[in-house]
């Protein structure tokens, strides 16, 4: 009998494609659409040099500002996280996507350091209230099987936008920052209208508990057993001490990546670099997301997800501490970009992963919403303590505290998958 063929590259690439996008609900595309509309605006990637370079205010400044916008999210995560757990998912999206258009207009025009900093913090308020609830919705929508796969593809939308905005933002931002955020404010308004015509209410009627998985009883899974039941709460969430451990690794990895949508843009414009330099050179995260992300997640499939947590920071660490050595180069604080980026893929779906598998239907939005809590914090804490370190230490301080950062978030997850592997549930 004679042996098949092996399949030609065409057809091993359309196998890749349908084995990478295909299996996925129709009302998880429209959704996935939606995100890859919203971020097409991206202000606020702009916002610390459009303080600094078009407004005249200190790094300081902008890191205050950046940092409120952080505050307004913190808050947002546990409110647009209970809301989409009592209300229901889309109501919270649309609210949260209207809100954010018009306050991202309005801060477009917003004048003196009190509007700014006020209205700032409305936009964090407003515009992550929306990511418990998407992250909820995707995780009704997709069995737990594709649940990784389905969050990397949205990832890839926000980078596709991501991608695209950041490069013609900067060209657009030499001629006029307004334009900007009133282009952001639109595409926020054109998402709302997807989700509006195509995309549907998942939280169940009645409040249930997933079916368990392999090696799991009833009502038990990762964690601890808390926030399992339909009666769970915010304060069984915080109680829930394996999964807090979790959240707060997340918190020291959104540090880190915090200063690439901040600090980075001052200091490339120290170093003597324009906007549409900085546009091109942060582009390029969004466009390795865009390259890489799918082929990445598949090779990573079935990997020890706890070490794949420790590569991520250690990469992520190594890529901001190298930006140290970058000079006024816009080639090397590209390289240092690439570096992180991995990292970053690595991190993003594994991460929103696990932490769909840590509740209950009924809590998935509170769940989301605290993991979402620790990314807000970082944009909190984030822009204002590494602009305060860039004005008064210097840039290898700045630099320096990233790597060590890196290195003590490596250090975690590979203390947390120990102890989560001898516990009541594994991170396999």
């Amino acid at each position: 009998m004679t042996a098949s063929a092996p399949a030609g590259p065409i057809v091993r690439f359309h196998r890749s494609v349908a084995e990478s996008l295909g299996g996925l609900p129709g009302a998880f595309w429209w959704l996935w659409a939606a995100t890859l509309v919203n971020r097409l605006g991206g202000v606020v990637t702009f916002l610390a040099l459009y303080l600094t370079a078009d407004r005249g205010y200190s790094a300081s400044y902008a890191g205050v500002v950046a940092s409120l916008i952080g505050l307004g999210s913190a808050i947002a995560a546990l409110v647009g996280g209970v809301l989409a757990d009592r209300i229901g998912r889309r109501p919270t999206l649309l609210a949260a996507q209207l809100l954010t258009a018009l306050t991202t207009a309005a801060l477009g025009f917003a004048d003196g350091q009190l509007a700014i900093a006020s209205t700032a913090f409305l936009v964090g308020l407003s515009s992550y209230a929306s990511r418990p609830a998407t992250s909820a919705i995707i995780a009704d929508l997709v069995p737990a099987a594709d649940r990784a796969r389905a969050f990397a593809l949205n990832y890839w939308a926000i980078n596709i936008g991501f991608g695209v905005s950041a490069a013609l933002a900067g060209l657009v931002a030499a001629h006029d920052y307004r334009v900007l955020f009133l282009v952001d404010a639109l595409s926020t308004l054109l998402c709302a209208v997807v989700v509006f015509v195509r995309v549907p209410e998942t939280r169940p009627v009645e409040p249930q508990q997933d079916a368990a998985g392999p090696g799991e009883g009833p009502g038990e899974g990762v964690g601890e057993g808390a926030g399992r039941g339909p009666s769970a709460g915010l304060g069984t969430v915080f109680r829930d001490r394996r999964f807090m451990a979790l959240v707060g690794l997340t918190f020291a990895f959104g540090l880190m990546l915090q200063q690439g949508n901040t600090t980075l843009a001052v200091d490339m414009g120290k170093a003597g670099l324009t906007s549409t330099q900085y546009g091109v050179v942060i582009g390029i995260n969004g466009l390795l997301i865009v390259l890489l992300q799918i082929p990445v997640t598949r090779l990573t499939k079935g990997q020890h997800r706890g070490m794949l947590l420790l590569v991520s920071a250690l990469l992520t660490g190594s890529g901001f501490g190298l930006t140290a050595f970058a000079g006024s180069s816009a080639l090397y604080y590209a390289a240092t970009v690439g570096v992180w980026t991995l990292g970053e893929m690595i991190q993003a779906p594994t991460s929103m992963s696990l932490v769909s598998e840590l509740s209950a239907t009924s809590t998935r939005g509170r769940y989301q919403g605290v993991n979402s809590l620790a990314w807000s914090a970082a944009s909190f804490l984030g822009p204002v303590a590494g602009g305060l370190l860039l004005d008064h230490a210097g840039r290898g301080a700045l630099w320096g505290c990233c790597a060590v950062l890196g290195t003590v978030a490596a250090a975690g997850y590979l203390a947390l998958g120990r102890r989560v592997d001898t516990g009541r549930y594994s991170m396999p």
